[in-house]
């Protein structure tokens, strides 16, 4: 039997992480134990790391976000076999479960929260969608309550999204997803990204940090039906996000990654997005076995935002979760194994 090793989160608030054996999951009904040779790293990582504001058992794993290679399967599993090349999102802070923690030689993953990779699809470039996929899904999908995606993309339905912050790892999801869905998008970034932005299917970019921005999205409205505005970024963005859907015509929503928001207007609707809220629904199976796989393999769905491999080795999670602290932009900082 092969060992194991991951990198724990021995006590509260502990920094950084410790290295060291781990025991070696079991794959039970609907689950599959992969062999990660990349993991992903993101902002709630370090949130539950630093702010402790989760109800784990320690010592505990985090990690998201994993990609590798099956080497056992659960029962009545016939959609994956050993040997496949798969990346999926891993559901610990879910199930507060250490096995199916990322942050380790060997994960559990659920089998509809799961993807094949495409033999020209890198591991490292793979590990970049599940969680932000499943979070911007959830927002469409559930919060927004859009239509399901397609492919080929569903015609333009007349309606337009505006997702907050396109260029992050949420945002590049939820253009795509939108587009495949049938709805104009216009999102924010940084200029230096608005390419980018209009790559996976914005039709415009604003300048987030522009004095301007709220007067100017809500011009751009004019005479188009919202369909509702993912916040991708929280915080500071979500007043303007909120300010935006009460002066617009169309379905007042705005679902937020983060948790803590403001009061809205009246008429405004706003809602916490939960990226593990499609496990128990359709939804899972519907995105990760219907339709990923098919966009992907019609290339029109990428792999996006770029990989930033910060190294090869548990070592290196800390420092990868450290620098996703600082702040990071149309990039997801992955770590090799």
């Amino acid at each position: 039997m092969p060992s194991n090793t991951a990198a724990w989160l021995i006590a509260p608030k502990q920094h950084p992480l410790e290295v060291k054996e781990a025991p070696l999951p079991e794959p039970k009904e609907n689950e599959i134990l992969v062999k990660n040779h990349a993991v992903g790293i993101n902002p709630v990582d370090g949130g539950v790391q630093k702010l402790a504001f989760l109800p784990i058992t320690y010592p505990g794993i985090l990690g998201n976000e994993v990609a590798g290679e099956v080497v056992a399967v659960g029962p009545n599993v016939t959609r994956f076999k050993a040997g496949d090349r798969v990346a999926g999102h891993a559901l610990t802070i879910l199930t507060m479960n250490s096995d199916e923690g990322g942050f380790q030689e060997y994960t559990i993953l659920k089998t509809n929260l799961t993807f094949e990779i495409l033999d020209n699809i890198s591991f490292e470039d793979a590990v970049v969608l599940p969680l932000c996929l499943s979070t911007a899904a959830c927002g469409l999908f559930i919060d927004l309550k859009l239509p399901l995606p397609t492919v080929p993309a569903q015609p333009f339905d007349g309606k337009t999204l505006l997702v907050w912050g396109g260029a992050s790892c949420v945002g590049s999801n939820a253009i795509q997803l939108a587009r495949a869905a049938g709805y104009e998008v216009i999102t924010t970034a940084s200029p230096k990204n608005f390419e980018y932005v209009q790559t996976l299917g914005a039709s415009q970019a604003f300048d987030y940090n522009s004095t301007t921005v709220k007067d100017d999205i809500v011009n751009a409205l004019k005479g188009r039906q919202l369909a509702g505005i993912l916040d991708c970024i929280g915080f500071a963005a979500t007043p303007i996000c909120l300010d935006i859907a009460q002066a617009a015509e169309g379905f007042k929503f705005v679902a937020t990654t983060k948790a803590r928001f403001p009061t809205p207007p009246e008429g405004v609707q706003i809602k916490h997005i939960r990226g593990d809220d499609l496990y128990a629904r359709p939804l899972g199976k519907a995105i990760y076995e219907d339709f990923l796989p098919a966009a992907l393999k019609a290339g029109s769905y990428i792999t996006a935002p770029k990989p930033t491999v910060i190294g090869k080795g548990l070592e290196h999670v800390q420092a990868g979760i450290d620098l996703v602290g600082k702040g990071v932009s149309a990039t997801k900082v992955v770590v090799t194994l």
